[in-house]
């Protein structure tokens, strides 16, 4: 039977058997105590036990497999140059997240964690392989290369994760995933971790799981009336944008009282030094301060000697907060009731309140999620531009003098005005004295324009018929033995959006010097594409098989960048020709 929260478990990293040396470990960079996935997962795995698991994006997975893997690989050494654990994962971006991760995780230890992905140096992924690499994070597609050009051997492998597996299928890597799992051992531990457990899942799990422990994180039921009505809007920003970003939406928001709520007591402590060398004023919350420090902290929020209180969810738990006007998620929390029990905290008795959320590209999956447990929209908003923050600010000063103008009692300046009108106009004079209130009433910070801020996707608008990148079930039309046939490839179950900003796609077909006398696969060119560009399969249009070539529409706008990937990789162990079609380009309308 799945397990689910409400299990009695025991508290901290050491009641789930995590050793000294790994708390100290995570302890360091600020973890304070296991999430549900976490509690779950690990003492299976340290067990020795395959593990099906159930679990939403966001909710601590990697720590859920990385720490029980290293303590394995630590405590049962088998000699260097051999792989002993390997995570497939479906994306680059991913594979580089998860192997940093883990890496900080096996300081301490003499434990290699190497990176394998498309987009990549094949020949500096090789030598870093030959140097010994204990633990291998890799895409399937590059890691089936590095397989057939035997530079990755995995016959000493123990422990095998499948991350995220549900999205690898749909991108197309079914077939890659069970040739490598056919060239592992068989005595190996193998983990399974996906947030769908549709039927193909189960069949991956039956052919090459050993009677493995299936767990599912259930999430909680809240309750009807009980969800807070406040403004929720999200901003997709890159990890190191946050802070820059986070000052921009502060000035443009103005908070009278606001949490910040982060993953660790480490990123709070860096944030709030951050944001008080900026002029703000912050205070720290965290699990590593005593209780007194904690009374005082909030004593000088309360007594609103502080705007911002930058605290984790251990820490902040049980606090009582009458007038909060907005709650910051500066990390994404681990699940979506826990961003109910987050927002919650605004929007009391009444009042309006304000969410504001700050997530990576890719954890967009946990806010649609979030949506719908909540049953309410998160509106994705472009982060506020410098224009955005001066109209603010000078709206601000405004209001300030709007008021003072209803309140009068101003007979003792109209002396000044009248002096200095004798030489200016009274245009002028206010205008000057406007400028004198701004810089008063709003400081003269005068913010900085940030660099490669992604522009806010538009709220997707469902197409009612067939069109050009059109998803759901693939389709077949073919065109005779010898001709080619199309298949519109797209991630399962999804359902391509035209654009919503007015503008067509421009769309262009891409000529590929392989087919299916080559066994290329509508899921080669997608898993190929998508691992390395790292783009979604999404927006890839249609696939054309013929014999000796394939065709594929793409985004002009993504076009060069996919032919100089597939150039620097192989499709079916080959060097392929890539290049734009000589047909004319399409527009998705």
């Amino acid at each position: 039977m799945p397990s689910t929260r409400e299990h009695v478990l025991p508290a901290g990293f050491a009641g789930i058997g995590i050793v000294g040396s790994l708390i100290a470990t995570v302890t360091a960079l600020g973890y304070e105590e296991p999430t549900p996935v976490q509690r779950e997962t690990i003492p299976v795995m340290l067990a020795g036990r395959d593990l099906l698991a159930q679990a939403a994006t966001g909710t601590g997975k990697t720590a859920a497999f990385a720490l029980p893997l290293i303590q394995r690989l630590v405590e049962e050494p088998k000699g260097k140059h051999r792989t002993r654990g390997l995570v497939l994962v479906p994306t680059r971006e991913l594979a580089m997240q998860v192997a940093e991760t883990m890496h900080k995780y096996a300081r301490g230890t003499a434990l290699n964690v190497v990176p394998v992905y498309g987009g990549a140096s094949m020949l500096q992924q090789t030598r870093a392989l030959e140097r010994g690499a204990d633990i291998v994070v890799a895409t399937p597609g590059r890691a089936l290369d590095h397989l057939r050009r035997n530079t990755l051997k995995l016959d000493a492998l123990a422990v095998l994760v499948l991350d995220e597996a549900d999205e690898m299928l749909d991108m197309g890597f079914a077939e890659d995933i069970d040739t490598i799992l056919k060239s592992t051992p068989t005595a190996r531990q193998t983990t399974l971790f996906s947030a769908t457990l549709p039927a193909r899942i189960l069949s991956i799990a039956q052919r090459h799981l050993k009677e493995p422990q299936r767990i599912t994180v259930a999430r909680e039921k809240t309750a009807a009336g009980k969800l807070p009505r406040v403004r929720q809007v999200a901003y997709l920003v890159h990890r190191a944008q946050k802070p820059d970003v986070l000052g921009r939406v502060l000035d443009v928001e103005s908070p009278t009282s606001a949490i910040v709520f982060c993953r660790t007591r480490l990123d709070v402590d860096t944030l709030v030094e951050r944001l008080n060398a900026h002029g703000y004023r912050a205070e720290a919350l965290h699990g590593g301060m005593q209780q007194r420090q904690r009374d005082q902290v909030m004593a000088r929020f309360r007594a609103e000697k502080s705007d911002l209180l930058v605290a984790t969810d251990v820490a902040a738990r049980g606090l009582d907060i009458k007038h909060l006007s907005h709650v910051v998620n500066y990390d994404l929390p681990a699940s979506p009731d826990d961003y109910v029990h987050r927002i919650g905290r605004t929007g009391r008795a009444g009042r309006e309140g304000t969410a504001i959320t700050l997530a990576d590209p890719r954890e967009q999956r946990l806010l649609r999620s979030i949506e719908q447990v909540t049953k309410q929209k998160i509106e994705i908003a472009a982060v506020p531009t410098l224009s955005d923050l001066r109209a603010r600010r000078l709206e601000t000063t405004r209001a300030a003098l709007r008021e003072k103008l209803i309140a009068g009692d101003l007979d003792d300046v109209r002396g000044v005005v009248e002096s200095l009108a004798a030489e200016y106009s009274v245009t002028d004079i206010a205008a000057a004295a406007v400028k004198l209130a701004h810089a008063a009433v709003v400081g003269d910070r005068p913010g900085k324009e940030l660099k490669e801020l992604p522009a806010a996707p538009a709220a997707p608008a469902r197409t009612s018929g067939p069109a050009r990148f059109s998803g759901g079930k693939r389709t077949v039309r073919p065109h005779g033995e010898a001709g080619p046939r199309r298949e519109h490839v797209a991630a399962a179950g999804s359902e391509r959006t035209r654009p919503t900003h007015g503008k067509d796609v421009n769309v262009v077909r891409l000529f590929i010097g392989a087919g299916r006398q080559a066994g290329i696969r509508p899921g080669d060119l997608v898993g190929a594409i998508t691992g390395e560009t790292g783009m979604s399969s999404k927006d890839l249009g249609a696939i054309e098989i013929a014999d000796r070539f394939s065709l594929v529409d793409v985004p002009d706008a993504m076009a060069d960048q996919i032919v100089d990937a597939l150039k620097k990789t192989t499709l079916r162990g080959q060097k392929v020709p890539v290049r734009r079609s000589r047909e004319s380009s399409t527009s998705s309308t």
